[in-house]
């Protein structure tokens, strides 16, 4: 994100991040300013990781117990399938299971963020999740290539997931035509698309990466996902005798409701008009600081109630969850503040707003960039300026 100032250079040179709109002076951060911010931001994930204790490890096992129990309620209502509300009840309350299972516990946990319990079954490298994507693929697309890669294009895969055109940078070509209606699909079938995300499909078609390279993934898909679909679609619809297809569409119901909760949500945090992107060299050899300031100008936050952000996992914090990706994600409110403050006081945009307007704004985008840029009237503006300490020629 920040190209290198050169002693014979009278200007400094940027972070090109591009936000979509161009009616405002670019921001002017100094070395030493970004470096302040590093600093800040490390003195206040100190502060949390020596808060930590038993207040977090007793909320950790409240949102289990409370997923724990909707998941047996759900089940256990649609035994009662021949009555529509029981049925909707129990879809609703498995949904819900669902969506506390991937977003505010699987999600967190194969962060890292409760290793610190030494709880076995709460570790990272050995939580398992339900979803048909197999945790350790889903650690390697996810904690390695985006958390590292956040937000540069050609690198981070979650821009577009490689079948959507999400950012002008990427080149247009007509399949992006079909952009709107690939993002529905997606969003359905949202955990299936997580699933393949590290396939890299395109580059498979395109000969870039050779099919006896994934076989490892193929032979993950098969173990994880066909237990999911014997479980959700076979098993306990069987336990149900004559109510078996009643049952089978409930679980199909419960998990279309997790798929479209979770592709909103983190669509959220990371497409609204604002968020930017970067290139590999504007973001070779950064320094903590300026890997700082590429999250925060790479994110966008979600603002809603305290229930509405344990529903998304706290990903509605996406901010401050792309700052402290391994630290408890219910932590992110009381952290807000201060990220929020810093960004004020060095003039950097603090991305958030409500759900229905920044969920718009995705979907707008979308639409948008189906087209080629020409076609559009939008062109990419500097967002914020950086000057990185000068090397020698």
């Amino acid at each position: 994100m920040f190209g290198i100032s050169l002693p014979f250079l009278p200007v400094p040179s940027f972070l090109s991040g591009k936000s979509e709109t161009n009616d405002q002076e670019p921001v002017v951060l100094s070395h030493q300013q970004v470096e302040e911010i590093g600093r800040e931001l490390d003195a206040l994930r100190d502060r949390i990781v020596a808060d930590l204790g038993t207040e977090d490890r007793e909320y950790l096992y409240r949102i289990i117990k409370a997923q724990r129990g909707l998941e047996v309620a759900g089940r256990g209502l649609l035994f009662l399938g021949f009555f529509p509300p029981a049925w909707i009840a129990g879809v609703g309350a498995l949904g819900v299971s669902k969506i506390l299972d991937n977003m505010e516990i699987g999600h967190n946990v194969m962060h890292g963020q409760y290793d610190w319990m030494r709880e076995p079954e709460l570790n990272s490298r050995e939580f398992e999740w339900d979803t048909v994507c197999p945790a350790d693929q889903w650690r390697h697309s996810h904690n390695y290539m985006h958390h590292t890669y956040t937000n540069i294009v050609g690198r981070d895969r979650d821009i577009g997931y490689g079948i959507l055109r999400m950012d002008e940078g990427q080149k247009w070509n007509p399949y992006y035509l079909g952009n709107p209606v690939w993002a529905f699909g997606l969003m359905l079938f949202f955990e299936w698309g997580v699933m393949m995300h590290d396939l890299e499909a395109e580059n498979v078609v395109q000969g870039k990466r050779k099919w006896h390279d994934v076989k490892p993934l193929l032979q993950g898909w098969w173990r994880k996902a066909g237990r999911q679909v014997l479980k959700d679609y076979v098993v306990f619809p069987a336990l149900t005798g004559p109510l078996f297809v009643s049952t089978l569409v409930g679980n199909a119901g419960a998990n279309l409701i997790r798929n479209v909760w979770a592709y909103s949500i983190i669509f959220c945090g990371h497409f609204p008009t604002g968020v930017q992107t970067f290139t590999e060299e504007e973001t070779a050899e950064e320094t903590r600081g300026e890997w700082y300031v590429r999250q925060m100008l790479g994110s966008a936050n979600i603002e809603g109630s305290p229930l509405f952000h344990i529903m998304s996992g706290n990903l509605s914090h996406q901010i401050e969850h792309h700052l402290f990706p391994d630290l408890p994600a219910h932590r992110y409110p009381e952290m807000a503040p201060a990220v929020r403050e810093l960004c004020e006081k060095h003039g950097l945009p603090y991305n958030t707003g409500g759900f229905f307007r920044q969920i718009g704004s995705v979907w707008g985008k979308i639409f948008k960039l189906a087209l080629p840029n020409g076609w559009t009237g939008s062109t990419p503006a500097p967002g914020v300026i950086v000057e990185r300490q000068k090397t020698a020629a």
